[in-house]
């Protein structure tokens, strides 16, 4: 948690926060926002947008077939090294389409030609463009359509137009960034990795990035003496050997949405550790419990959802046991920085499974 920015010195800026973790999950948009705020001081939504939508922090498919929030001088780079690799896993459903590599080759060319010269489009907008030159956009063909040219780094987010997302043309968007030939990147995605996910596990990094076992443990490698290990039970955990940041003080209660990286950085090692493993484990996948994280310093507590109005959020917290008098004053806190990101009035409701 520490090095996640969750329980030690928040970050500045919510560039900082993307660049530290290299890329965040963010299929959901509105939550995937939130887990950029908490770790930050005193953030609203509309800044954290604005970076996404001033292109700064770009979201796109990478590493694994779902968005990933990444900052805009890493994604070339990244997406080189992993973009391959995600294509790959994706042919069976291309072929299940009917999406040949013809008829991707065409929607590149034609989307990014509607694109130059700085022209941000919806969704709606390019199948408009894929039905004209009778490319059939239907059902689950226009998605995948799309991520295959983000893959391909044609396109990539743009600017919002309202509340509806766009796309613009990947070489107007990304800076050249960093320069790294294949090896080079490898051991950059690994040394970025366990800087903000570490302590974890070559599975955990292999889940997370979506490259193969091979590759990583070449990367570790290469970092050598930079790196520190430590077998726990049957696997061996691995960290950048930086001294620890100076944790916050007090009892310290976070709201983690159902993909922070702090929940999806791992597989193996997600527990670890945690004496109620084995029931967070199974409240995982039960999809009757509300889908967020109730983090109490280190361990987690239970669930939670949102319900956003105009005027309000309500918060439904659901916990494997009461709080003390601390923990529920650290609670009250946590919501309430939530409403103040929202700039929106709170309604606690908690239950106890």
């Amino acid at each position: 948690m520490e090095r996640m920015g969750l329980a030690g010195p928040v970050f500045q800026s919510p560039v900082q926060v993307v660049e530290r973790h290299l890329a965040m999950q963010a299929q959901d948009y509105g939550p995937a926002k939130w887990s950029i705020a908490q770790r930050l001081s005193d953030v609203a939504d509309a800044q954290v947008e604005g970076k996404v939508s001033g292109g700064s922090i770009l979201r796109t498919h990478v590493l694994r077939p779902t968005w990933h929030f990444v900052a805009r001088r890493d994604l070339r780079w990244l997406m080189a090294l992993s973009g391959p690799c995600v294509q790959r896993g994706q042919e069976p459903r291309y072929r299940q389409l009917g999406l040949d590599p013809k008829t991707r080759s065409r929607a590149e060319k034609l989307l990014s030609d509607r694109l130059e010269g700085g022209n941000h489009l919806t969704r709606g907008d390019l199948g408009k463009i894929l039905r004209g030159s009778r490319i059939e956009p239907s059902g689950q063909r226009l998605p995948h359509l799309l991520m295959h040219c983000e893959l391909e780094s044609v396109i990539c987010s743009g600017s919002l137009k309202g509340k509806e997302h766009t796309y613009a043309l990947f070489d107007e968007r990304v800076s050249t960034g960093h320069n790294f030939d294949r090896d080079q990147a490898v051991v950059e995605l690994v040394r970025r990795y366990l800087t903000s996910h570490g302590p974890a596990t070559l599975k955990d990094m292999s889940w997370w990035s979506g490259l193969t076992m091979t590759d990583l443990k070449a990367g570790i490698e290469a970092l050598g003496s930079r790196l520190s290990n430590e077998r726990v039970k049957d696997s061996t955990l691995w960290w950048i050997g930086e001294p620890r940041p100076n944790p916050r003080t007090g009892t310290v209660v976070q709201l983690l949405q159902a993909y922070d990286e702090l929940v999806v950085g791992y597989t193996e090692s997600r527990y670890l550790g945690d004496p109620l493993g084995a029931k967070v484990r199974s409240a995982f996948v039960d999809r009757s419990l509300p889908s967020g994280t109730v983090m109490n310093g280190p361990r987690v507590a239970g669930h939670w959802r949102r319900s956003v109005t105009d005027k309000a959020v309500t918060v439904e917290v659901l916990l494997y046991e009461s709080f003390s008098e601390s923990g529920s004053v650290a609670l009250e806190k946590a919501v309430g920085r939530l409403g103040d990101f929202l700039g929106r009035r709170t309604d606690l409701r908690v239950a106890v499974m």
